[in-house]
């Protein structure tokens, strides 16, 4: 039973973000949420039964400073340019409001991951949506214009979500010199499927904070493991957010699969160049089904047909036991599927069942 009355007044006006569905029928094809469909490295599932083994008495190390090395080794950094979180969703919560509650508002695409204005309407941070292209690409001139007004600061996904679409590093130093007072958050839970990461821009700038998730191109959506990377001042903020929420955000476990995870690089390239290889070919087999297809550099495709309704299709996959991602807002977007890449069988039994629903 629901008793508003005992709500704080902002709890009643929320609009929570929710997530794909996590079905338990058995069987299905799930390419719904963009989870990685290979499992995670092997050198990961045997540091998290190891460290099952021992210590999970004790509390974990708050400040995460082994993992902090293993990503800064992995990408040129030094440990305290590099903080740790329960998933990149919570990195992001801490930075929205370590960073954009500056009484103006925050610029954002109008069509990008939905959770962006989540924590906006939970932080009490004001929205500029700036709309997508024709193209649905990000539109880098009237973004550059809004940021370089009285803004909090900008954060976008690249690769975009849910189209997939990326922006090479010179569209996004155009960002960061727009609003040198602002933060520039750069969401890159996909970048790892063939984008630049902006990475390389880090010691550059000292607006720039990267985003980055385990879930995807490691495998690891389970452990709930994400990392922010920028100049110390930043790390520094969202640190102070952390100690202020929860000291021991990440777990042994987590913490041991994920400095494993990030060690094993062979097996991440040969992962992620598997779902790369996948992509394209289902990109085109898709095309000849009659699909439009968006290019993408992420894991999934965003596509649609132009002579089926795209909640219908969506609905009779479903019936044949394949999940896609159907989005009913905002309109625009609303005749497009999102389609997690599969392994090569899952990706022919979704090919399968919509050659058999259009009738090809």
């Amino acid at each position: 039973m629901r008793c508003p009355s005992f709500w704080s007044p902002v709890v009643g006006a929320l609009e929570p973000y929710v997530p794909g569905e996590q079905p338990r029928i058995p069987n299905l094809v799930k390419l719904n949420t963009n989870e990685n469909p290979y499992p995670p490295s092997p050198r990961a599932i045997a540091a998290i039964q190891a460290m099952a083994a021992q210590g999970l008495e004790l509390y974990p190390d708050p400040r995460a400073q082994v993992l902090r090395e293993a990503v800064a080794a992995c990408h040129g950094l030094d440990a305290g340019q590099v903080f740790a979180g329960n998933g990149s969703d919570e990195v992001l919560a801490h930075a929205f409001f370590a960073f954009f509650q500056q009484g103006a508002p925050l610029v954002m695409p109008d069509v990008t991951y939905s959770f962006y204005k989540v924590y906006c309407q939970l932080y009490g941070i004001a929205v500029d949506t700036v709309p997508l292209d024709g193209q649905l690409r990000i539109d880098l001139d009237a973004m550059a214009r809004q940021a370089g007004a009285d803004s909090a600061g900008v954060v976008l996904a690249n690769p975009n979500a849910p189209t997939g679409i990326a922006l090479p590093l010179t569209a996004i130093e155009r960002l960061l010199e727009a609003c040198p007072q602002r933060v520039v958050l750069v969401d890159e839970a996909y970048v790892d499927f063939g984008a630049d990461s902006a990475i390389a821009l880090i010691d550059r700038y000292p607006n720039l904070l990267v985003v980055h998730t385990l879930s995807k191109s490691r495998s690891l959506a389970g452990l709930r493991v994400g990392v922010a990377m920028g100049q110390r001042h930043l790390i520094e903020a969202l640190e102070r957010v952390k100690d202020s929420f929860n000291s021991y955000p990440l777990g042994r476990l987590a913490l041991a699969g994920a400095v494993a995870a990030y060690g094993d690089v062979a097996y991440f390239d040969q992962t992620r160049q598997a779902v790369m290889h996948s992509r394209e070919g289902l990109a085109l087999q898709l095309e000849d089904l009659g699909f439009e297809v968006l290019p993408s550099q992420a894991n999934f495709v965003f596509v649609r047909h132009p002579a089926h309704d795209a909640a219908q299709l969506a609905r009779a996959l479903r019936e044949r036991g394949v999940l896609v991602r159907h989005f009913s807002r905002p309109e625009r977007i609303g005749q497009y599927l999102r389609i997690s890449v599969g392994t090569p069988a899952q990706c022919d039994a979704l090919v399968q069942a919509l050659a058999a629903l259009l009738g090809t």
